[in-house]
This record gives structure tokens, C-alpha cells and sequence, in this order.
């Protein structure tokens, strides 16, 4: 029984993306799906096999990155009885049995060099033969492959046949990921509850408008799969609860932090050089937030003058000179304040959630930030 997929979104890149695919299912032409982990390359594929005229037979699935590299020859292909120790009997691989269906090859940047040889055969014929044997076997199977590595860096550097991957993508298909697609998140998040709430037998009470803001602008390294975990865990572990931004911050940063922690052994020294460079430009980014609330207050408080610093050297405290009662009673002398940078970004966040009002979302855009930085800041200084 065919398996009713939908892709769910209304954001342009969504429905250009579904429109192509729609436009591919059409024709038996290979396809090759790029995107990040968890942003739904299988799903796009069960997309176009189910509204293809193959749609009735059948869509097999493999993950060429999860099957040893020693029998992913025999997987595809299949194999004769003695063919090697352990083959007690002949196998049909996936090839066969996706003759007149479609087979999705995820992970395709995994698979060995010298099974590339054979794929590419298979691609450009239709044509294998099984593991032991000599005769020629034909497979008329519809070829989609997906992969999140960039393909261009694998064969620059010879770990992927060049003739193989311009042959793959005849078409290619680029997911956006989930970051890109704005209000999807919310139609993604609504899809996933309901699912939940009749499998856990738990009533939701949704989401603050707040929280769902938070939702938008948050990064999903994860993409589709990491929202899809975390909608499950807020409904079974807050228990259906109103969502504010408060909770779902807690559940975001205890995953995040989760990820930090985690040891990977395996973990060269350059991608420790990587993990360090990116605290680097988080925390660039954080002192780039500082001054453009600083540069926002110069606009609004012109009364108020402000002496930047250079970031390029270093420099001493902001320093805001500010009339003393002194000044304001006609006396000429002056006085010299020393202001924390807290101190000024506390206040200029508290002026501008006031002229907006505390629309969240309006308040972040004047002042040239973020609604995430906007929400965490709001918290650390108690506004």
C-alpha cells in the first residue's frame, strides 16, 4: 500500500522546491537531492516516487552511509550462494528489487570508490551482476541519490568519481533548510503536535505568540528532525502546558548544552580549531549586537553624546558626559560619568521596548537585533 506523503510548507523555496519535484516525477531522470541532515531529502523522494507513474510499485530506501563498506556491494547487487563466507543461499540486492520502483540512495557521498565503478554501470545500462556470478542482470529502477556533503569538494578531492556525480544529477534538487523557511516552522510545528497528541493521549494548549517568534528565529541545526524531537518532548514533558518563551527556551538551551557536552573521540584537531573559531564569531556577533544598540541610542538620544570605541584597538570604557545640575543652573563646569555597557544597553532595551510599545518583535527590529538576543536579554537584565 502506497505510503501518503505530503510536504508541508508555503514558503517560496517550498513551493518551488515541490513544483520541480512534481515537474521530475514526470520522467524516469536521476535525481540527485542536496541538503542538511534531518531537512527531509527522503521525504522529497517518496514525494516524487508517489506522484510518478511508478508510484504503485515499490520505493526502496538505503542509507548507504549505515551499511559496511565490505557488503555494500552485495546489498545492491545481490549475491550467489558461496559467493563468500557466510552465503548460505543467493540474494537478490536492492537493485532487483526495485525493478520498474524506485530506489533512494541516501548518503551517496559514503559509498566506496570501487562500488562507484559498478553504480555508475548500472546508472548509465540498467545493467549489474550479482556478487559470485557472471551473468547479466538488467533492472529497470528509477535512481534518486541524496547527500548533505558538497559533492564538488569530494571529487576535487578524488574521494567521488567525477563521471559518476555529473551523471546523478541530471537534476538536482536543493532543500532549504529549516532556518530559511519562516512561518513553515510554525505549520511544521502545529503538524508534528497533532501527531503527538494522539499518540501520547495529551491535549496541547499551544504556543505563546512569543514562544512561536522564538520558534522563528531560532537556528535548527537539526532541521525538520531536530523541531519534530523537540515538539514531541515539550508536549510530553511540560505535559500539554502553554508554551511561553521561558520553557522553550529552557528545553532549547538544555539541548544545546547537551551538544556541547557530548565527547566525541573521534574528533581531529582541525574540527576543534572549528568549534573554536565559531565561538569566536558567536562572540563577534554578540559584541556587533552591543554596538549597534549603542549606534541606535547616538540616533534617538542625539542630547546624549556618546564616544564609541575603536574595536580595531584597544580603548578604554564608553564614557558619557552628561550635564551636571551645575551645568543646567548656568555654571560652566563639567562632570565626567562613567557608564557600564550593561548599564547603557539595559537602558536603551528598556527605552525601546517602551516607544513599542513591548512588541518583541518590533522592539528587536529597532534596535537592530535579533528576537532570540532580544528575549535573552530582556531575561538577564529583569525588563
Amino acid at each position: 500500500m502506497k505510503r501518503e506523503i505530503n510536504i508541508i510548507g508555503q514558503s517560496v523555496l517550498i513551493l518551488q522546491l515541490k513544483q520541480l519535484a512534481l515537474q521530475v516525477a514526470e520522467t524516469d531522470i536521476t535525481v540527485l537531492i542536496i541538503g542538511e541532515t534531518g531537512s527531509g531529502k527522503e521525504v522529497l523522494a517518496r514525494y516524487i516516487h508517489n506522484n510518478s507513474l511508478r508510484a504503485d510499485k515499490s520505493f526502496i530506501p538505503v542509507n548507504c552511509g549505515a551499511i559496511p563498506a565490505g557488503i555494500l556491494e552485495s546489498e545492491l547487487f545481490g549475491h550467489e550462494k558461496g559467493a563468500f563466507t557466510g552465503a548460505v543461499q543467493s540474494r537478490k540486492g536492492y537493485f532487483e528489487s526495485a525493478d520498474r520502483g524506485t530506489i533512494f540512495l541516501d548518503e551517496i557521498g559514503e559509498m566506496p570508490l570501487e562500488t562507484q565503478v559498478k553504480f555508475l554501470r548500472v546508472i548509465e545500462t540498467g545493467e549489474f551482476q550479482r556478487v559470485g556470478s557472471s551473468e547479466t542482470i538488467y533492472s529497470d529502477a528509477r535512481i534518486i541519490a541524496a547527500t548533505n556533503k558538497n559533492m564538488y569538494q569530494a571529487v576535487a578531492e578524488k574521494n567521488f568519481r567525477e563521471d559518476l556525480f555529473y551523471r546523478l544529477r541530471s537534476v538536482e534538487l536543493q532543500i532549504p533548510p529549516l532556518r530559511e523557511r519562516g512561518k513553515d516552522i510554525l505549520l511544521l510545528a502545529e503538524n508534528f503536535v497533532h501527531e503527538f497528541e494522539r499518540k501520547h493521549k495529551i491535549i496541547f494548549e499551544g504556543f505563546s505568540p512569543e514562544a512561536g517568534e522564538m520558534l522563528m528565529s531560532y537556528s535548527w541545526p537539526g532541521n525538520v528532525r531536530e523541531l519534530r524531537n523537540l515538539m514531541e518532548s515539550l508536549l510530553v514533558l511540560e505535559k500539554g502546558t502553554y508554551i511561553t518563551p521561558e520553557i522553550l527556551e529552557k528545553h532549547l538551551v538544555q539541548r544545546n548544552r547537551y551538544k556541547s557536552l557530548v565527547h566525541d573521540p573521534s574528533k581531529s584537531e582541525k574540527n576543534e580549531l572549528q568549534v573554536i573559531y565559531s565561538s569566536i564569531i558567536q562572540l563577534r556577533q554578540e559584541i556587533s549586537d552591543i554596538r549597534q544598540l549603542l549606534q541606535h541610542l547616538i540616533q534617538t538620544r542625539p542630547h546624549v553624546p556618546l564616544l564609541l570605541p575603536d574595536t580595531s584597538v584597544s580603548s578604554p570604557p564608553v564614557v558619557s558626559r552628561m550635564n551636571t545640575a551645575e551645568e543646567e543652573n548656568g555654571k560652566k563646569n563639567e562632570a565626567a560619568t562613567f557608564l557600564s555597557l550593561d548599564d547603557i544597553e539595559k537602558k536603551s532595551i528598556a527605552d525601546a521596548l517602551e516607544i513599542c510599545h513591548r512588541n518583541k518583535r518590533k522592539t528587536a527590529k529597532a534596535l537592530g537585533i535579533t528576537e532570540r538576543t532580544l528575549y535573552r536579554k530582556i531575561k538577564a537584565y529583569g525588563l
